[in-house]
């Protein structure tokens, strides 16, 4: 397992798929925004399956974080994260500068409008545009490296729909893959933000998932959605979140499922100055 290559430019990407299909090589991309970790690890080891080059793309997007958001403190570990995507075989990594990604900045650049139904409720509903900010700097990800494959979190589970629905509607020949979420040992998912958790913190952040695991048992046992939900939140806040939402939606589409169709509780709550979020099947 060598050093993946570091590229930094949309043109020597262009260049490194260029040369996978003259070899009819497939390629399989992972977008995250650094600060790798188990879970990004299980990404790459998932797209190492499906492909025969895998890409790491690392940029932290400006125009997905709203004002007072943590763009400028979000860890940035480039070298950490290299060493750590060499180890799990990844080929090459993306790790291109704003001025590459927005060559005409990125106040008002072009933006990729996702439906408000899928859009603007959840997460959000809690960051207004971020979704936007997604979809236009995952396009531009995929448009640049042109993979077979792209590999995304299902922590991240609205992301994951959004980013379905958008190489759908939009044509883009790429399969999108979702990937099970990685877990410490006590179940909190793994997440950058997480070192934002104080020690005290760190030991009640568990507490996402148990209380989703709790409503998902609920619902299985015959409670009633509205009652599981709320339960949900009072768990939420016993254990020191403020409970942003919790909240038992369709898997395809997050709308308010119907009796026999898949079904997923997703929460995101507030710790300190970390904000989690996470999810659970039902179904």
């Amino acid at each position: 397992m060598g050093s993946p290559a570091l590229i930094p430019t949309v043109a020597g990407v262009r260049a490194w798929r260029a040369m996978r299909l003259r070899d009819n090589a497939s390629v399989a991309m992972v977008p995250t925004m650094g600060n790798l970790h188990a879970g990004h690890a299980a990404l790459i080891d998932a797209a190492r399956q499906r492909a025969d080059f895998v890409i790491v793309s690392i940029f932290v997007n400006p125009t997905q974080f709203g004002p007072g958001e943590d763009y400028e403190s979000y860890p940035r570990t480039l070298e950490h994260d290299r060493e750590l995507a060499g180890e799990h075989d990844a080929d090459a990594i993306f790790a291109p500068t704003v001025a590459e990604m927005y060559p005409h900045g990125p106040e008002n650049p072009v933006r990729v409008q996702m439906p408000a139904e899928l859009t603007d409720q959840l997460c959000g509903a809690q960051r207004p545009g971020h979704f936007t900010g997604v979809a236009s700097v995952v396009t531009r990800l995929l448009n640049i490296a042109q993979p077979e494959y792209a590999l995304f979190g299902e922590k991240d589970y609205q992301q994951l729909l959004v980013i379905r629905r958008l190489a759908e509607d939009l044509f883009i020949d790429i399969e999108i893959i979702g990937v099970p979420t990685v877990r410490e040992t006590d179940g909190l998912a793994m997440s950058s933000r997480n070192q934002y958790l104080t020690a005290n913190e760190r030991e009640q952040a568990p507490a996402l998932y148990r209380a989703l695991v709790a409503a998902r048992d609920a619902v299985r046992g015959g409670a009633q959605i509205a009652q599981a939900e709320a339960d949900g939140r009072a768990a939420l806040a016993a254990a020191g979140f403020e409970p942003e939402y919790f909240e038992v939606r369709h898997g395809g589409t997050l709308g308010v499922p119907r009796a026999g169709e898949p079904r997923v509780i997703l929460a995101a709550g507030w710790l300190g100055k970390a904000r989690l979020i996470d999810n659970i099947r039902i179904d």
